[in-house]
């Protein structure tokens, strides 16, 4: 008779939609627990009918249905970090941030699922409000890309001057931390990042991957972060090692469907299949 093997290990929550294409939203997020050895766990706000091509339909969850499925993990399983991503309503952003208040939740990471690296606005203004009022202050890390960082920070960002001055003017909102993103720059700032937690201001690159595979980069980087929060990595760290995460997961993106294919979460796997 084998006995069991009994594992400890950390849990995060991912708060976001679904992603019928598999390559962003929740189920992005829960492949990227799953590399780093943390349990994942969910709740969704929304479910898309997507593909690589793009998103053909949206229907939102109630906020109530939200809220309990934060309930129900919080109650029982408990999390060591969460990841917010599209939460798409002024309703359902009211719920969870007042849920993150009344639970207590720490090691909150928000992705401002606002407007896609293209630039088109997926969430409406009254939306918006809410999630720089009341979501973004309880933040410990914030991670919005180059049109969300103009949204949030109330100028144009074309340089790494303005990358800066974004993250600055988002840190008053009440984040402890900012990932100003650059994937959405052009020419050498593409992929530059730029991090400021009120005293420091480091500007933060990686190597750049060629491909069009790009689909979930910002939803992995998030939960990436996420993880190695859950993990005890201090934040700085964290976004660090989330950043090398991404960008070898870029190297081995998966040309699928006829569009815009994800990045392989599963690296390691990949490479053996292609030796």
């Amino acid at each position: 008779m084998t006995r069991e093997t009994a594992l400890i290990v950390p849990v995060a929550l991912t708060i976001a939609g679904s992603d019928s294409g598999g390559g962003a939203g929740i189920q992005a997020d829960l492949r990227t627990f799953a590399f780093h050895c943390v349990h994942g766990t969910s709740a969704i706000t929304c479910v898309t009918a997507q593909n690589t091509l793009g998103v053909n339909r949206v229907d939102a969850l109630p906020a109530a249905a939200v809220v309990a499925q934060i309930q129900a993990v919080i109650a029982d399983i408990g999390v060591q970090a969460t990841k917010t991503g599209m939460l798409l309503d002024r309703e359902i952003i009211q719920a969870v941030a007042q849920q993150v208040r009344e639970l207590k939740i720490a090691n909150l990471v928000v992705d401002p699922v606002m407007v896609s690296r293209t630039g088109a606005q997926l969430i409406d203004d009254a939306a918006v409000v809410s999630l720089r009022e009341q979501l973004i202050p309880q933040a410990t890390i914030v991670t919005p890309n180059r049109y969300e960082a103009q949204i949030l920070g109330g100028l144009a960002v074309e340089s790494l001057a303005d990358m800066q001055e974004a993250a600055r003017r988002i840190h008053q909102l009440g984040a402890q931390a900012v990932l100003v993103k650059g994937g959405g720059m052009l020419g050498e700032l593409r992929g530059v990042d730029v991090w400021f937690d009120g005293q420091q201001l480091l500007t933060l690159t990686t190597s750049m991957v060629e491909t069009t595979n790009t689909h979930g980069t910002g939803c992995t980087l998030a939960a990436a972060i996420a993880a190695n929060l859950a993990k005890g990595k201090d934040l700085l760290t964290a976004v660090q090692l989330a950043k090398d995460y991404v960008t070898t997961a870029l190297k081995y993106a998966l040309s699928i469907g006829k569009g815009q294919g994800p990045v392989g979460h599963f690296f390691p796997l990949l490479a053996k299949t292609i030796e």
